[in-house]
């Protein structure tokens, strides 16, 4: 591929490093999900029905603003509701998409999580919701996505994964890691029973405190 605006072999090798970084925590096998970063004029994107072993830099499709996507593959099936995220929330970053086990048995059973740890408050609320079911790689897919993230940084997608967006590669595949673990620990707790939860003022308190939480220190 020549040299281009859109062609930066730095982020292009951390995207790959990522998707990669997926499968090495359990969050996709195969080629399940798919990971993207913003850039200038739009997004890199994980090719379509690649596992990200068998993929090198060169394989990261650049998808323009307008939804044309450069490379020598198609950009993963799911582009537009990384596409739709960018367009909507500009302070997504990177966004990144698992079948990860725990999220993955909760949207199937269609469940919001609700405020049994305190932790739910990193992706913006009280709850984290579930994405209404649509087909993949659809405009109703990415719509119901867009609706269940309204002030929240993660979401369910039922019957199919999870979703989360951060402010870069890092940090969204951090935040990924931490959903899937709180996942796990619902799934858990509600084989004791239902758990006991947090209240709306408790839950109000914790937002609050992550809004400067893991930022650095002002002056």
């Amino acid at each position: 591929m020549t040299q281009g605006s859109h062609y930066d072999a730095s982020l292009r090798e951390e995207l790959l490093a990522t998707a990669r970084a997926m499968t090495a925590a359990g969050l996709n096998t195969g080629t399940a999900g798919n990971v993207s970063v913003r850039m200038a004029g739009g997004m890199l994107i994980t090719p379509s029905g690649m596992p990200p072993e068998a993929c090198c830099v060169e394989d990261m499709v650049f998808v323009a603003e307008d939804g044309t996507a450069t490379g020598r593959l198609a950009p993963s099936s799911e582009w537009r509701f990384h596409h739709d995220i960018y367009a909507g929330r500009p302070e997504a970053g990177a966004v990144l998409h698992a079948h990860a086990p725990f999220a993955t048995s909760l949207a199937c059973q269609r469940t919001e999580i609700p405020a049994f740890h305190y932790m739910i408050a990193r992706f913006g609320g009280n709850t984290v919701r579930c994405a209404r079911y649509a087909t993949f790689g659809t405009q109703d897919l990415s719509d119901n996505i867009l609706d269940a993230l309204e002030e929240r940084s993660a979401c369910l997608m039922a019957n199919h994964g999870m979703l989360v967006f951060g402010r870069s590669l890092s940090n969204a595949l951090a935040l990924a890691i931490e959903f899937e673990t709180l996942c796990e620990q619902y799934w858990r707790t509600r084989q004791l029973g239902e758990p006991v939860l947090l209240s709306d003022a408790e839950m109000a308190e914790v937002v609050e405190r992550f809004r400067w939480y893991g930022k650095p220190q002002a002056g």
